[in-house]
């Protein structure tokens, strides 16, 4: 009926109203994606990875619900689309899909197995579900081929979509066998570079390990090797396709039509933003995948010379197929007690992993074919390209890179699959550029107040002065401290003295920060178990306190500054405080764990280690003035400051030794960054004589301490030894 029509054209205008700002959300979604990956080709720029690691853009839950929305106008079945630029944004965004594939394949490094299996999975359910829907279309408006528009390149995005997902799925099996293969090889290499190590580490000695550290982290990157492989690479050649042909049906359309006038959908005005959105996606997309693919041709071209061009085109190594191969040998993950079904399903699922082993070796091979067809047509162009490299590159090359004369011993850390060439030296020399940036870039952090203070040392006999043993305890069990600890306590005391001038407090304060940063981290790589964490942590509150407030234990020292009368009665003060904390905790403590002193609150092991040194100081305080007193207490805070970071080349070694795939290369970054801030600190505290004759068994403080004591009683010994020999010398001489 008429008025029945008239209904349902105005329920249809009203559902049709909010689309162009459905619209709007879809090109949203393509703009973060977009952004994303802009991101992660910036920082591979920046950081000379031209492999571009994958760290923003991603495969994961936010991305694939990002991608799903950037695929409505695919999956749209209902609505009318068939002006120009309705169908190009249709193009664009299956164009998009395959270049957020291709660009998702690195990050598959970043997963562990479950992770991988699940991601990949709602990956291929989306793709899947892409291709259905613009296969529907085709064939339910087959009868319209000749009339619509850019059909073709629809077919090609959709086809290059499917085999980019083929690519995925295959570079997800064979990362499942060389994760345990870097591993275990990691390990085996970890082990010849720590035989290797030697005593008295100078800086150019920490440099060079750190470089064939900072190698084996790189090159066993499951994210690099991914980026080396010859399913990524295809994946970057079919990227750069999809990207052109988008390119080229663009310019096709606005040359045949005014693709800007050329919407009649209900997206309306939101469909030109889509397709302008998600063309530069696509453009930017392609730059990783691309570069990946021009570094591969690279390598490849090395690799002609060895004569194994062919041969290696046609060889599937046995990573690619291990793990298949592992399933398909082991039992059946599940029970099952009837016997001829269980071996029915195990020959079942044989059948099937066969099957898969074999396309795997079709796939890998077909990646390598292409390879080798792209180099040999690129072939021309390339040499030409490299010729003019070469010769803007030739004066800062030999200049710079032939003088490394460990080049030999660092291309040795290498870790490369079976099978795989070796690295290009430009390749290996970036990498080794990188570490050198890393450390240049933690010498312009490099703490000079500190090395003021470390100035003022000339022993170590701070690390045992500054709490006396002849002070009882005020638990039955002593409390050891931690590197940290007693330098804060010192510190707090020091800026309580009246009498002091005032840049002589400020500069002690900034000095003692300084060197607390580089104190923390030894603490915490020292205690491996973690035992002393509660100690660690009481001298992380009382700095807090003391840098930011002011205070100790909501004592204000400016206070005490202003109003105490000298020095004694301030120590005084903070003694009793911290003794009373102490007494009074243990009198109410009730919990059995307390009879443990590292159990203790942080505030009470902060109150007994400052009972214990405020007791010292006042002890040893003779006859000094506020500001002898300060100076002292300055120079056995730099003693105590100098005996720790002695293990600065400790903690850089331990820092290049973390095992974990996802720790390794963040690590000895670290450890990089740390050699460059302390390398004056390390050449510093070289020419000083370490008291202890074993100095790899005196890491920890009470361990100094105990060494220091022993050595002090047996000098004492020798001493008196001696003086006994010389009287009873003497006594036959005079009997004589």
């Amino acid at each position: 009926m008429p008025g029945e029509d008239v209904v349902a054209a105005d329920v249809e205008k009203q559902l049709a109203a909010p689309m162009p700002w459905i619209g709007m959300y879809v090109a949203a979604a393509s703009l973060i994606c977009t952004s994303a990956m802009a991101a992660d080709t910036f920082r591979g720029f920046r950081s000379k990875k031209h492999w571009f690691p994958s760290k923003y853009f991603t495969l994961n839950a936010t991305t694939l619900t990002l991608l799903a929305v950037s695929m409505k106008l695919p999956l749209d079945l209902t609505t009318r689309m068939y002006a120009a630029t309705d169908r190009l944004a249709k193009v664009s965004s299956l164009a998009l899909m395959s270049t957020a594939i291709a660009n998702f394949m690195t990050s598959l490094g970043t997963m562990d197995d479950r992770e991988m299996l699940m991601n990949v999975t709602a990956l291929a359910i989306l793709v899947v579900t892409v291709i259905v829907n613009v296969c529907v279309q085709i064939i339910q408006m087959r009868q319209f081929l000749n009339g619509r528009k850019m059909v073709v390149e629809e077919i090609i995005a959709v086809a290059v979509m499917l085999v980019s997902l083929v690519m995925m799925a295959s570079s997800a099996v064979m990362i499942l066998a060389t994760k345990r293969y870097l591993k275990t090889k990691y390990h085996e290499m970890l082990q010849t570079a720590s035989d290797e190590q030697i005593e008295n580490l100078t800086f150019d000695k920490l440099r060079l390990m750190i470089q064939k550290y900072w190698v084996m982290a790189e090159t066993s990157n499951p994210q690099f090797v991914i980026a080396r492989s010859v399913t990524c690479t295809t994946s970057g050649i079919l990227s750069l396709f999809v990207a052109l042909v988008l390119l080229e049906v663009e310019i096709r359309m606005v040359m045949e039509y005014n693709i800007l006038h050329q919407s009649i959908s209900n997206y309306a005005w939101s469909t030109k933003l889509i397709l302008f959105t998600q063309t530069i996606g696509v453009m930017v997309g392609t730059i990783a995948p691309a570069s990946r693919w021009f570094i591969a041709i690279n390598n490849f071209r090395s690799r002609n010379e060895s004569g194994n061009r062919i041969r290696s085109a046609f060889t599937v190594e046995r990573y690619w197929t291990q793990k298949m191969v592992d399933w398909r040998q082991g039992s059946l993950s599940f029970r099952i007690r009837h016997l001829k079904s269980r071996k029915f399903l195990h020959d079942l699922r044989g059948l099937f992993l066969k099957l898969c082993i074999y396309f795997q070796h079709v796939i890998v091979s077909s990646s390598k074919l292409v390879l080798l067809v792209s180099v040999c047509v690129t072939a021309p162009a390339i040499a030409c390209l490299n010729y003019v490299r070469s010769l803007t590159r030739q004066k800062r090359i030999s200049h710079s890179v032939s003088s490394r004369d460990h080049e030999v011993d660092i291309r040795g850390y290498v870790m490369l699959l079976e099978g795989e060439v070796e690295l290009p030296k430009e390749t290996l020399e970036s990498i080794c550029r990188e570490v050198d940036e890393v450390i240049r870039k933690g010498k312009k952090q490099k703490s000079e107040n500190l090395l003021k203070l470390l100035e003022k040392s000339r022993s170590f006999n701070g690390v045992t002065e500054f709490d006396s043993h002849k002070i009882p305890g005020l638990n039955s069990r002593e409390l050891p401290y931690c590197w940290s600890l007693p330098v804060a306590t010192l510190t707090s005391i020091a800026l309580a003295f009246p009498n002091v001038r005032k840049h002589k407090s400020k500069l002690l304060l900034n000095s003692v920060a300084e060197g607390l940063r580089l104190m923390k981290l030894i603490d915490k790589a020292l205690d491996k178990k973690g035992r002393l964490a509660n100690v660690r942590t009481a001298a992380d509150v009382v700095w807090v306190g003391v840098e930011l407030y002011h205070k100790w234990q909501d004592k204000d020292l400016r206070e005490t500054s202003l109003k105490g009368k000298n020095a004694d009665e301030i120590l005084q003060q903070l003694r009793d405080k911290a003794e009373k904390t102490v007494v009074e905790f243990r009198r109410d403590a009730r919990d059995c764990l307390m009879r443990n002193p590292l159990n203790w609150p942080t505030k009470v092991i902060a109150a007994n280690s400052m009972y214990r040194i405020a007791t010292t100081v006042l002890l040893n305080r003779s006859d000094k003035t506020d500001e002898e007193l300060f100076e002292q207490l300055s120079v056995t805070i730099a003693d105590i400051l100098a005996a720790c970071l002695t293990n600065l080349g400790h903690v850089i070694t331990m820092k290049c030794h973390r095992n974990a795939i996802e720790e390794r290369e963040k690590s000895v970054r670290k450890a990089a960054l740390l050699l460059g801030k302390t390398e004056e600190i390390i050449a510093l505290l070289q020419q000083r004589e370490l008291p202890v004759s074993a100095p790899d068994q005196a890491a920890s403080i009470e361990e100094w301490r105990a060494l220091i004591n022993q050595e002090f009683i047996s000098k004492t010994n020798i001493e008196i030894g001696v003086s006994e020999s010389r009287e009873e010398h003497a006594d036959v001489k005079s009997e004589g």
